[in-house]
């Protein structure tokens, strides 16, 4: 289930909760669904990545650093298939009784939207490497992974917790964890240019290797740029920084992608998940320590 990726799936949507937290009380019960429906949508993501890279090919012995399931024949392609069947029905139930807790029916308008939204989400999460024309294989992973990893887990969890439809204040920090989510893809990318060329096209392999490096460096200057004007936007005291305390991570992070290459990039993926995840926690601190 690859669980090294589970504090980025994570680091959006309690961005968007520590937000609304500022705002509002929160229910208990809505952020505990909203937490374990993200986790669910990362592992089917995961599970069905792992699955649409066996059935292409992309995951060989050539693979040089990760080694997964399928790859070891540890489980067959059946279990697998299965296995993601019984998580999407799970994640199904998880999002329901978020919505549910959320606004107390599941069939407003509002409901029915949010369980639509929900589904298109665990669609995308699979489509990334399955089904006949997978978005992750043509070069759009980085678009899908901006849009849903920021955007829609930094302003989706603010709108479940808040039921407000102005994002303005969940904006700008859902835009910085955009940034580093796709840092985190584009660097595994990086490290997988070589296994990947036969059978999928990248960002990373349309940039190039030096390309690909600036390309890093822009996402993670750009992430801490935005993040700082919405702190001086909305400044209340000095712990609003308190996120900067990452910072030096993030530093080694952007040196690590400059100076490695190949299988020796990999120590680099778990820095930026976690580096990521902790300032999260630290932002959404800084916010309600200074309330």
């Amino acid at each position: 289930m690859r669980l090294r990726t589970l504090p980025l799936s994570l680091s959006g949507v309690v961005t968007g909760i520590f937000i609304a937290a500022s705002q509002t009380a929160l229910n208990p019960l809505t952020v505990t669904f909203l937490l374990l429906t993200t986790v669910l949508l990362q592992i089917i993501s995961n599970l069905s990545n792992e699955l649409g890279d066996t059935l292409s090919g992309t995951d060989t012995e050539e693979r040089s650093v990760a080694r997964y399931s399928l790859q070891d024949g540890d489980i067959s392609i059946e279990e697998m298939k299965r296995l993601i069947a019984a998580t999407v029905v799970i994640c199904c139930m998880s999002g329901a009784l978020m919505v549910y807790f959320a606004m107390g029916t599941l069939l407003g308008r509002e409901a029915l939207l949010l369980l639509a939204l929900g589904a298109l989400a665990i669609v995308s999460a699979m489509r990334y490497t399955l089904g006949a024309k997978p978005y992750g294989y043509r070069g759009f992973g980085d678009f899908y992974v901006f849009l849903f990893f920021g955007l829609v887990s930094v302003c989706g969890g603010y709108y479940v917790c808040t039921l407000s439809l102005d994002f303005m204040p969940a904006l700008l920090p859902a835009c910085t964890i955009g940034c580093f989510s796709v840092g985190v893809l584009n660097v595994n990318n990086i490290r997988d240019m070589k296994s990947d060329a036969a059978t999928r096209v990248t960002v990373a392999m349309r940039l190039g290797q030096t390309g690909s490096r600036v390309y890093q460096t822009l996402l993670i200057s750009g992430g801490w740029a935005l993040i700082i004007v919405y702190t001086l936007l909305h400044y209340t005291g000095p712990l609003n920084f308190l996120y900067a305390l990452t910072f030096p991570a993030y530093l080694m992070h952007v040196k690590g992608t400059w100076m490695r290459r190949d299988s020796a990039l990999d120590p680099m993926l778990p820095l930026l998940v976690l580096s990521t995840f902790v300032f999260a926690l630290l932002f959404g601190i800084g916010l309600l320590v200074e309330l």
